[in-house]
């Protein structure tokens, strides 16, 4: 009896050119930057986690949508983040999520999540720089700025 088995393929391919794009110098150039690349039609209506993509000059590699949420909450799946981070041989991450409150507090749940990613992160010596909570108007809070990280 033969036994088959699925041919697994992986793979990665810039449109852009990472080394062309600005390197990533603080919190109000990575909020601007996801304010430009998130649909403004949901930021006010339902919660969504992305990922900052990052190589090891701090340039913007891509942005990665991981979850759709409803209202007041979405799913990180840790598997898939770090599936995306490896096979984009990413060093650095942002992570970031939108608040369709506006609220701009850090909940005890993304405390929580991101010290999980970080403690993740380390063992594949990628760096978690930063966590950005986007409001629809426009506000943002940084975990870095605020001591959390």
């Amino acid at each position: 009896m033969e036994h088959q088995v699925n041919e697994i393929q992986i793979s990665y391919r810039e449109k852009l050119s990472t080394l062309q794009s600005n390197s990533i110098t603080n919190s109000n150039d990575v909020a601007q930057l996801l304010f430009k690349n998130w649909d403004t039609d949901t930021i006010g209506l339902n919660e969504c986690f992305k990922i900052l993509l990052l190589n090891q000059s701090n340039k913007v590699k891509g942005i990665y949508p991981l979850s759709i949420g409803g209202i007041t909450g979405t799913l990180v799946d840790m598997r898939i983040l770090f599936a995306i981070v490896l096979k984009t041989l990413s060093v650095g991450i942002i992570l970031s999520h939108n608040h369709p409150s506006g609220q701009l507090k850090a909940s005890e749940q993304d405390k929580l999540l991101t010290k999980k990613i970080q403690q993740a992160a380390q063992l594949f010596d990628v760096k978690v720089l930063d966590h950005i909570i986007l409001a629809p108007d426009g506000r943002y809070y940084s975990f870095a700025d605020n001591g959390i990280l």
